[in-house]
């Protein structure tokens, strides 16, 4: 798929990801095989007021085994943090009635079928794909007919998880998810910014135009052109190069979707700040760990709070 398509969708997979589109999930592809890598640079930032300190961590919500370990400067970062804050509760994010909702929230309820508003063009691309596709959707309960009963959107997200998943990167590995089991075993207290309907809401709150758009944009860029503009996007997030991800991926998603790109990044920056703001009257530090485009550029959570008078910098892997 190509960058701005896989940005946004990583966007909004968000720690949906955990929960998958439909009740059960795609089974990840085989990784590709490689010696053992250095752990990717990390999108670190360290926020600090007077003596209190706010980690801010960029995430990849998939991940292959290879990108682990870590590196050392987020284990330090959870280590000296109390708290652990993520887009959403891991209690919620592991539970199974997560998918169940968002399905439920993805289903047409006007008595159409989704062929009714598609081009014949996107809804034979659509019925190409299923039948490419159909020992990994069938699983999922998605067949030619099923995905009739849903919104655009939703197949959307769906043929995005399934590509994506299907060149070995995995939900379960997703740097959320390691973070949360990291802090469970430490014992340390770990929050949600938003909740589950929160985010199904910007899902389901996109234009029409938006949806049918991300619809055909998911279908064009399947297949192995798709994988490698996906390893374009994962390379960047593992090189910890900021100025890629923002100016030839987040720029360009801000200008082809921007209301789609207010509602999932600046509308949730802007909800976000106030609870990251409240973290520096809390006891002890804090690592708060949202996906990577929420931290960057002029509208992320690090110029805002740098605005705000807080001093941010980034937080320099160590030197062999």
């Amino acid at each position: 798929m190509n960058l701005k398509t896989s940005f946004a969708a990583l966007t909004l997979l968000g720690a949906l990801a955990a929960g998958g589109p439909t009740a059960a999930q795609p089974a990840p592809g085989p990784a590709p095989t490689a010696a053992a890598k250095a752990p990717p640079v990390p999108l670190l930032w360290k926020a600090s007021k007077g003596e209190d300190a706010v980690y801010l961590l960029g995430t990849f919500h998939l991940l292959r085994p290879d990108d682990y370990p870590v590196a050392p400067a987020i284990d330090d970062a959870l280590q000296a943090s109390q708290r652990l804050v993520l887009e959403l509760d891991p209690a919620e994010m592991n539970s199974p009635t997560l998918g169940l909702k968002m399905a439920q929230a993805g289903m047409r309820t006007d008595g159409t079928l989704l062929d009714s508003e598609l081009p014949p063009e996107t809804a034979k691309a659509l019925q190409t794909w299923l039948a490419g596709n159909a020992a990994r959707v069938q699983p999922m309960g998605l067949t030619a007919q099923s995905v009739q009963m849903f919104e655009p959107w939703f197949i959307a997200l769906t043929v995005t998880l399934v590509e994506m998943t299907g060149h070995g990167l995995d939900p379960s590995l997703g740097l959320d998810s390691h973070l949360a089991q990291r802090a469970a075993e430490a014992g340390k207290e770990t929050v949600g910014l938003e909740t589950g309907e929160a985010q199904i809401a910007f899902l389901d709150g996109m234009h029409r135009p938006e949806q049918l758009q991300f619809l055909r944009e998911a279908l064009d860029s399947s297949g192995e052109k798709g994988a490698q503009e996906l390893d374009r996007l994962h390379d960047a997030w593992r090189r910890g190069d900021e100025r890629t991800l923002w100016n030839e991926m987040a720029v360009r998603m801000r200008t082809e979707y921007p209301a789609l790109y207010h509602r999932i990044n600046v509308a949730r920056n802007d909800a976000w700040l106030p609870k990251i703001e409240a973290l520096f009257a809390e006891p002890g530090d804090s690592l708060v760990a949202v996906g990577a485009l929420h931290l960057l550029g002029e509208d992320g959570v690090v110029h805002k709070l740098q605005q705000r008078g807080y001093e941010v910098e980034r937080v320099e892997p160590a030197t062999p």
